[in-house]
Order: C-alpha cells, then structure tokens, then sequence
C-alpha cells in the first residue's frame, strides 16, 4: 500500500509538472502572437498611410482660367488711365492715400522687387501686374477683407494674395523707412507747428484727437466721450 501511494504521488506530481508546463507554453505563445499581431497592425497601417499619402501627393492641382488680363485692364480703366471711371477723391477714399503716394510706391517695388514685376506662369499666361498686387494689398489692409475676397474683381487666388501682403509690407519697410519710418528732425518739428498754425491750431504738433476743444452740438449718442 505504501509503495502504490508513493508511485501515485509522484505521477500526481509529474502530472502537475506537465501541466503547469504546458500552461507557461500556452502563455508565451500567447504573449509572441500578441507581439506579431501588433507588429503586424503597425506595419500594415503605415503602409495604408503610405498608401493614401501618396494618392494625396499624386492628386492634381485644380488651374482656373482667371483671365487676369482682362482684369488688370478693367483696373486701368477704373482708376489709372487719362480719364479714369473713378477721380481723385473716390481713389483716395478707396485706396486710403492719394493717387500719386500710390503710384509711388508701385514704382519702387517693381524695380527693387521682382516679385512685382510681371511674368508668364507656369501655363505661359501672363501673371499679374504691379498694380493688381498693390492694389490687393491695400484692399486688405484698409477693408480688413478676407484673401480670397479679391479673387471677384483682381483675379488673384488666395495664396497669391497673402505672399502679396508679405512682399508688400517688406517693401515698403526696406525702401521708406530711411524716409517716413524715423524720429522728427526739426524741420519737421517746424512744418508742423506751420501746418498746425495754418488750421487754427497753434503748437499743435501731431495730434489729432482734438480732445482738448469742446464741442457746442456733440451728438447724444457720444456725451461725456468728449
């Protein structure tokens, strides 16, 4: 009896052995498929994004025929030529300066910059002119408009019409800055205090605001703002 219950305890223990084996086995191939599944989950959506990258790299760009000609034309004809659709007081009302200031500054930054010059685009069209770009910069600038929103009447994409705003602002920077971006002289300290004495208001040097005088009809609307 002694000897049937020291051989059934050790098949029991074997037995044990075995299984507690087999179930460490089961267990890390377990832990290895799951290591290959997400292997395998990895290297198949990067492939995927791979895939749809490319098919995004390879889509064609959409060209619409704006006929910029026509446009910088109609431009001319409104407000450049010898006898513009709009005078001097509309194109100052709408650009924000006067006439001759804008053309200036047109001039200047078409020799200093080439991107203001005009040239054929990759279709052989001709781009737009120096007068259809800053004419869409200072449309944004004094109507806070949105890019695209000169697209109607200049022609000009969106994108075209911000690198115009950045080419624009460096321009005016690079080449009237020595000029009009600088500390007063006294010259102009003087020319002031003429132009000032000449509107009534003496010593006045460079304000605007004219807080300082009171209003004998304000408006209601604006009582106690001044």
């Amino acid at each position: 009896m002694e000897l049937n219950y020291n051989s059934n305890s050790s098949n029991s223990s074997e037995d044990e052995l075995n299984e507690y084996l087999l179930m460490d086995f089961i267990e890390e191939n377990r832990e290895v498929q799951a290591v290959e599944d997400a292997i395998r989950y990895f290297v198949n959506s990067t492939a995927e994004r791979d895939r749809s990258h490319d098919l995004r790299q390879r889509k064609k760009r959409t060209y619409f025929l704006r006929d910029r000609e026509s446009a910088n034309e109609r431009l001319v004809a409104d407000y450049f030529c010898n006898q513009p659709l709009y005078d001097e007081r509309q194109f100052q009302r709408r650009f924000r300066m006067r006439k001759h200031v804008f053309i200036c500054i047109v001039d200047t930054l078409s020799v200093d910059d080439r991107f203001f010059q005009q040239h054929p685009d990759a279709c052989k069209q001709q781009g737009a002119t120096a007068l259809q770009k800053c004419t869409t910069t200072i449309r944004m600038v004094a109507y806070r408009c949105a890019a695209d929103q000169i697209d109607e009447y200049l022609k000009l994409g969106a994108t075209t019409s911000k690198e115009c705003l950045a080419h624009f602002v460096d321009g005016v920077i690079a080449q009237f800055s020595a000029t009009y971006l600088r500390k007063s002289t006294l010259d102009d300290l003087q020319h002031l205090l003429r132009e000032g004495e000449d509107r009534g208001f003496h010593g006045m040097i460079g304000s605007i605001d004219r807080m300082h005088w009171e209003w004998k009809n304000c408006p209601v609307g604006w009582k106690g703002m001044y």
